[in-house]
């Protein structure tokens, strides 16, 4: 019998979680507390519904078709670190049916378990939220260390690897988080690409049927003038 686990839901034919056309399972439950967190309803480990993970491999392998050759499979969240055990085996019987794989996650931990996960993932969509540790502890729940040790093990690993950052005005929008993100683009060879994604409010509407407080709801959304011209910069890094 294969490990089981929560998940929150499942998009069956993605195109925004990693490349190509991708299944994409968002585990449920969350450690961390994003200011900017568009699925509050993630947090609760206790929701979800359990899925086995050989049944959940094999209802992935119906959509193989439409991967070609860069899609595959992508565990989100929430946070899929939480059931490192779960996805670990979830990908292995994906890779078992010959499925690419792709771990998007905060980076937030790294156990045995996690190691062990990340030996049968093929590439890791990395959130580096923001440049100072004084943001991270204000607006994320955690220290910068945490997903800097762990884009560091990736490194070592030689795990392929995309950087992506939701783009806020007035916290992130500036040179400062450029510098920095290009910094962890030359020095850590694992990292190919940077996704940056301009914040969004739509999601104002979840936290007010949850009875939840939006932390973010007075930021406003950022000029995609201004997300493209950091893009644009950090591309250049990319060249080697």
């Amino acid at each position: 019998m294969s490990a089981t686990g929560w998940i929150h839901s499942i998009q069956t034919l993605g195109t925004l979680d990693g490349p190509g056309v991708r299944f994409v399972v968002f585990t449920q439950g969350c450690n961390l507390r994003c200011g900017c967190c568009h699925n509050p309803d993630t947090w609760d480990c206790h929701g979800g519904t359990q899925y086995n993970a050989d049944e959940l491999a094999m209802r992935a392998a119906r959509y193989r078709e439409y991967f070609g050759d860069a899609g595959g499979v992508t565990v989100s969240g929430g946070e899929p670190l939480l059931q490192a055990s779960f996805v670990s085996s979830f990908f292995e019987a994906c890779h078992q049916k010959g499925m690419n794989t792709c771990l998007d996650t905060s980076g937030s931990l790294l156990t045995d378990e996690v190691k062990e996960l990340l030996a049968k993932t093929d590439r890791v969509l990395l959130d580096v939220k923001y440049p100072t540790d004084e943001q991270y502890r204000a607006y994320v729940g955690c220290g910068i260390d945490a997903p800097l040790a762990f884009l560091n093990y990736l490194n070592e690993q030689g795990i392929a690897t995309t950087l992506r950052q939701v783009i806020i005005p007035t916290l992130n929008d500036n040179e400062e988080n450029v510098a920095f993100l290009c910094e962890l683009v030359v020095s850590h060879a694992c990292v190919d690409a940077v996704e940056l994604l301009p914040f969004k409010k739509l999601c104002t509407v979840k936290y007010e049927q949850m009875g939840l407080p939006f932390r973010f709801a007075n930021y406003d959304e950022p000029s995609l003038s201004v997300v493209e011209q950091m893009q644009n910069k950090i591309q250049a890094a990319l060249v080697r």
